[in-house]
């Protein structure tokens, strides 16, 4: 659904996308993080045709940027971070002027159908000026959902909302998936990352690391195994594990829970059974096992070194 080759952008002297090559497929929530200023809005313009590229390729719904920029945009919808809307126009007569603007015509059942699903139906017929952020953001992204596009950029969309109204968001992004659409999100709100996206892609003007957000915990740090005990950990329960398939490195730790040994393991689900048949056949008095899992926060801060996640949305 999109791709792009060497994908380049450049303002004046300064270089704010580099070579990016990516694929994403068809019915996928793809995200895409990194820090303020790393060219994640660039990328989205050139993407949505909105901008044109200094060097390399991009095709969006299978049309190319460039030769296809009229198509490609009746195939995207954009929410972006700070959406204009009309404060004195209703919610209603913002979205009918925009479905006159894409040249659509019978928009009203769309508009009540997105409406209904975001919670906003019942105030329609109210100027958006008196609106929440909350509610303001529900509105663009009917808005941007109105000609029904193949693909749906999205920036920062549950910034700044309380927590129900960001649930009812993400609930909705889901949905979207769920109807065949591609999203492609930009976000600083990694716990929302994690939780909705199919693979995440980390950027610095390069991209950095793609991949599933469990693949990312595995492959930069392994499987991690906790196993809490009712007493210190004797030298035959340590004698025990020696040897154990999968077992890669062994460590004691006292924690304020009791006393803890934690196992690098090639994969809990197959090698849990022998080290707990072992534990317990040397007397081990074993309270819990519970496979541990580093943050996407460590993975982002890691794959970036000395950029710290920022909770601003870049302009």
């Amino acid at each position: 659904m999109i791709r792009t080759e060497g994908l380049t952008r450049r303002f004046d002297d300064m270089v704010a996308v580099d070579g990016l090559d990516l694929e994403i497929a068809t019915g996928e929530i793809f995200g895409f993080l990194g820090p303020n200023g790393a060219g994640k809005t660039t990328t989205v313009r050139m993407l949505a045709a909105l901008i044109a590229p200094s060097a390399g390729k991009a095709w969006i719904a299978g049309h190319q940027i460039g030769a296809g920029n009229q198509e490609i945009r009746r195939a995207v919808g954009i929410l972006t971070e700070t959406p204009g809307l009309y404060a004195r126009l209703t919610a209603m007569e913002n979205l009918r002027l925009f479905g006159r603007l894409h040249q659509l015509d019978h928009i009203d059942d769309t508009i009540e159908r997105y409406l209904k699903m975001l919670d906003l139906w019942e105030r329609r017929h109210e100027p958006v000026g008196g609106f929440s952020k909350g509610m303001r953001q529900k509105v663009a992204i009917t808005r941007a959902l109105l000609h029904e596009p193949e693909v749906v950029f999205l920036d920062e969309p549950t910034s700044g909302l309380d927590p129900i109204s960001a649930r009812v968001v993400r609930d909705f992004v889901a949905n979207l998936k769920d109807q065949g659409r591609t999203i492609f999100l930009c976000t600083h709100n990694l716990d929302e990352a994690d939780r909705l996206c199919d693979r995440i892609g980390v950027f610095k003007r390069r991209l950095i690391r793609v991949d599933t957000p469990q693949a990312l915990r595995q492959n930069l740090y392994g499987h991690t195994v906790r196993i809490s005990l009712a007493h210190p950990p004797s030298p035959n329960h340590l004698l025990a594990l020696k040897g154990i398939d999968g077992v890669e490195k062994v460590e004691e730790a006292d924690t304020d829970d009791g006393h803890t040994l934690r196992l690098s393991v090639g994969d809990p689900q197959t090698h849990n059974p022998a080290i707990i048949t072992a534990l317990v056949g040397a007397g081990a008095q074993i309270r819990f096992v519970e496979q541990e899992e580093a943050s996407l926060e460590k993975v982002y801060m890691d794959l970036l070194g000395d950029d710290p996640p920022n909770t601003e949305a870049q302009p």
